[in-house]
C-alpha cells in the first residue's frame, strides 16, 4: 500500500473516534507545476513539514505530529527529521509512523497520557 492508502486507512478509523475530531492532514506533499509550487510556498508551505497533525495536548506536549510513511520502504527525509527535532524541541510529540497500524498506536498511547488542564 501506498503512504497515501495508509493516511486514508487513518483517516477512515478516526471518523468514528470523538476524541480524534480536530486530527488533519497538511497538504505539504505531491508534485505540482511550478507555478503553482511557487505559490504555495509564497502561502507558507514548507518543505518537511509533518502530515498530520492532532492539536491536543497530552502528557505535557502540545499536540500531536505524525510523519506518515509507507510500511515498507518509506524514509524520512533530512528537512522531515529537522522538523521533527524542532517539534520535539517546542514541546509537541512528534514521530514517524510507518503505516496505519503504527499511526493508529501511536494515537492510542498519545491520548492516554494524562490530560493537560489549563
Amino acid at each position: 500500500m501506498t503512504e497515501k492508502d495508509e493516511q486514508i486507512l487513518l483517516f477512515d478509523w478516526a471518523q468514528y473516534r470523538p476524541d480524534l475530531a480536530l486530527m488533519f492532514h497538511i497538504p505539504n506533499e505531491g508534485r505540482r507545476r511550478v507555478q503553482h509550487t511557487v505559490s504555495l510556498k509564497r502561502q507558507g508551505m514548507k518543505p518537511g513539514v509533518p502530515d498530520i497533525f492532532l492539536p491536543v495536548a497530552r502528557g505535557g506536549y502540545h499536540g500531536l505530529f505524525i510523519e506518515m510513511k509507507r510500511r515498507i520502504g518509506g524514509r524520512s527525509t533530512p528537512e522531515q527529521k529537522e522538523w521533527q527535532r524542532a517539534l520535539l524541541e517546542e514541546g509537541y510529540a512528534a514521530c514517524v509512523c510507518k503505516g496505519f497500524d503504527e499511526a493508529r498506536e501511536t494515537i492510542e498511547w498519545y491520548l492516554k497520557l494524562k490530560e493537560e488542564r489549563r
